[in-house]
């Protein structure tokens, strides 16, 4: 029997248009909500007794005051926020998930609306996403699990997401895999290269311009917006923004597992980043700067994509990956954003592109004999050191002709919202 995994989704739902008394106790839970995640956070919580201590005096659910128990030292400490938007969706957590269900209605699905006091709840038609019928039908019969689910006023509709989790079967590790790593950064948002025999192969680049410049942008927008009192064309110009980057990330995780795909036996190599917070230290501004690259956000969407096309994901160490030569194993350079120099006299590398190189280090961390290896570069050559891609073959001699793939291959004309596949001259 194969084995299973679990796979998460975010589920969306629009709410059919409510009466107009339904539709003032929804305004009423936002506005509760809001002003109690606003006092916890300026409050200065970081802890759930904290939080609870600030929120217990609010008309709202037990749900929604264990959601913002969750939330509030979160948005501290993992996302390192230093003010709360207005625009917050209400969160609940799934304690107080009801759905209900009934073939002859013009909207099958109704969502159970928790409200505070005994009595008070209500149902509402759900508008479903046809494509996730098959989850929404799941949650039903208890085959997908519900997480936390939110409620948000877009414009003039109300949304629902419903964050939920079920089994699916995991890929099986091939025999003879393919590492395509992927290395998430700045100048380029997202870089993928595949190790074949140990060598570099067809390097993949999604530009990060687009999305470098729509947060700065963001950020000045609002905060000329705020000063000027115009909260509602705050709302407005921040639902676009995080539209917009979120199709850009939808897109590089896209195209990420379609050029994994391309190769035979992908196993896709990702850098594990789950302590990347704790570990960057390049001073306030750089940090919030750095902060607000959602790593997470862009890794965790390729992984569901990965899973969903039956390609295996792998976490390794990032240490060293963006300093270290791929081909020997040495310390380098890196004064530009986009050159990686090597510092080894010995090496037939001289200046690379720095993100292709990292990508291939992070491939180059993936051993499919699953023994251990080392998060510092070594100083020799050897294909099982960990600091060049895993081959099983013998030690290959240096070749007498340069195989650099320099800046001069790898310009920055690549286009802001698609991802350029380019043929590595080593090939």
């Amino acid at each position: 029997m194969a084995a299973e995994t679990t796979a998460t989704k975010t589920l969306e739902a629009t709410l059919a248009p409510p009466t107009a008394h339904k539709e003032r106790r929804l305004q009423r839970t936002v506005a509760t909500y809001r002003r109690a995640l606003d006092d916890a956070f300026e409050s200065g919580a970081d802890t759930q007794t904290a939080v609870n201590d600030v929120v217990t005096g609010y008309n709202l659910t037990s749900y929604a005051k264990d959601a913002l128990k969750n939330y509030v030292p979160q948005l501290r400490r993992t996302y390192d926020a230093f003010e709360v938007a207005d625009d917050h969706p209400v969160r609940f957590t799934n304690r107080g998930w009801r759905l209900d269900h009934a073939e002859e209605r013009t909207h099958e699905f109704c969502w159970r609306v928790p409200q505070a006091g005994r009595g008070n709840a209500f149902w509402i038609p759900l508008r479903i996403n046809p494509a996730q019928r098959e989850l929404w039908t799941g949650l039903l019969d208890g085959d997908v699990s519900v997480g936390e689910f939110r409620l948000q006023e877009h414009r003039t509709n109300w949304v629902l997401h419903v964050t939920v989790e079920y089994a699916v079967a995991e890929p099986e590790e091939p025999d003879d895999p393919t590492p395509v790593g992927f290395d998430v950064g700045e100048s380029k948002l997202l870089t993928g290269c595949a190790c074949r025999d140990g060598t570099p192969t067809q390097p993949m680049l999604f530009d990060g311009g687009r999305a470098r410049h729509l947060r700065k942008e963001m950020f000045t927008t609002l905060r000329r917006l705020q000063e000027r009192n115009a909260d509602w064309r705050v709302d407005e110009r921040f639902d676009y923004y995080q539209n917009a980057l979120t199709d850009i990330v939808e897109k590089a995780s896209r195209q990420a597992v379609e050029y994994a795909q391309q190769f035979e036996n992908p196993v896709i190599v990702l850098e594990d980043l789950s302590h990347i917070r704790e570990h960057l230290d390049y001073g306030k501004w750089m940090n919030r700067r750095l902060h607000n690259w959602a790593f997470a956000r862009l890794t965790g969407r390729i992984e569901d994509k990965a899973l969903d096309a039956g390609i295996p994901v792998r976490f390794v160490n990032p240490a060293y990956t963006s300093q270290t030569c791929h081909a020997c194993g040495h310390i380098g350079s890196r004064k530009a954003q986009a050159e990686f120099r090597c510092t080894n006299d010995e090496c037939w590398v001289t200046e690379y592109q720095a993100d292709i190189n990292a990508a291939t280090n992070i491939a180059g961390r993936f051993n499919p004999w699953g023994e251990s290896l080392p998060l510092k570069p070594a100083v020799d050559d050897s294909p099982r050191d960990g600091s060049a891609c895993d081959s099983t073959t013998g030690h290959r001699a240096q070749s007498r002709t340069s195989r650099q793939t320099t800046l001069a291959d790898f310009s920055s004309e690549t286009s802001d919202d698609e991802a350029s596949l380019v043929g590595s001259p080593a090939l």
